[in-house]
């Protein structure tokens, strides 16, 4: 598990079971798409075609954890919303957008090495060389972590025919 690189213990809250389920699509390049292939965004649980649940991507990275970005901060890519907490995060965003967008398209990594789409919970997270994995819940997330390696490569396996799947 040399490969794995952990940068902080999520914590968080029980996932809300009665979320919306809307598909954003996106092209979403250094995510595993094929080239001009389209793929699907997390938009789960937001009308407004918000991405993560409005949690701001580049937090993860630079704050070391999940942080709820702000509507005055939002940029459209790929088909979504994307918020951020500050002006500077969706600067750096929008500067390089492939170094901060989840994998997957923030989509359960775990769910997509098990060959299905499903949401996220926003503390159920980790960044493994130096990519963001985001996770169902804590307890997947954990599972996620005995064998993170096998689970990236079934997933990133899998991800190029989840296009069109059916979201759980």
């Amino acid at each position: 598990m040399s490969a794995l690189r952990q940068t902080q213990e999520g914590r968080g809250f029980l996932p809300d079971r009665r979320s919306l389920i809307l598909l954003g699509v996106a092209a979403l390049a250094g995510s595993g798409a094929q080239a001009g292939k389209a793929r699907p965004v997390n938009t789960l649980g937001s009308s407004d075609g918000v991405a993560i649940r409005g949690y701001d991507p580049v937090a993860y990275f630079r704050d070391g954890g999940p942080r709820l970005g702000k509507p005055e901060f939002s940029v459209r890519h790929g088909g979504a919303l994307w918020r951020f907490a500050s002006a500077e995060h969706k600067a750096l965003f929008e500067a390089d957008p492939e170094r901060y967008l989840p994998a997957y398209g923030g989509f359960c990594a775990y769910g997509t090495s098990r060959g299905y789409l499903v949401k996220i919970e926003p503390e159920a997270w980790s960044i493994v060389e130096g990519r963001l994995y985001l996770n169902y819940d804590l307890d997947v997330r954990k599972t996620w972590l005995g064998a993170t390696p096998k689970y990236i490569a079934r997933a990133d396996r899998n991800w190029p025919g989840l296009n069109a799947a059916p979201i759980r």
